[in-house]
């Protein structure tokens, strides 16, 4: 769960990075950060896309939004597997009480059968 998390968080906190660098211009004399590359970067991407290169920036942000809300949701899971595996089967009353008292009554019912 750790790698998957590291293979996760590292991707958005680079891009982050170089983003917040790159649009504020602080580049420390790299010129991946500077403001013209990124300003071409999203331009390239724009035309690639046929949309508007502003547009891009809050599109990345929901998808990294919608993604984190996916890895929470596989992280619950994976934790509370069981809780959530009970709830469900207490929800539509798949018990082990249940079942036994099916049981019983096929039982009671091959009996009656025999009988008549």
């Amino acid at each position: 769960m750790k790698v998957f998390l590291v293979l996760w968080v590292t991707p958005i906190v680079l891009l982050g990075s170089w983003y917040g660098l790159s649009y504020y211009d602080i580049n420390f004399g790299y010129r991946i950060l500077s403001r013209d590359l990124h300003d071409l970067v999203f331009t390239i991407y724009g035309n690639l896309l046929g949309i508007p290169p502003e547009s891009i920036p809050p599109l990345v942000l929901k998808a990294i939004v919608l993604d984190t809300f996916f890895v929470i949701g596989f992280i619950a899971i994976k934790r509370r597997r069981k809780q959530i595996w009970t709830a469900i089967r207490n929800l539509f009353g798949w018990t082990e009480s249940r079942d036994v008292a099916m049981q019983v009554s096929d039982t009671a019912e091959a009996e009656y059968s025999r009988i008549s």
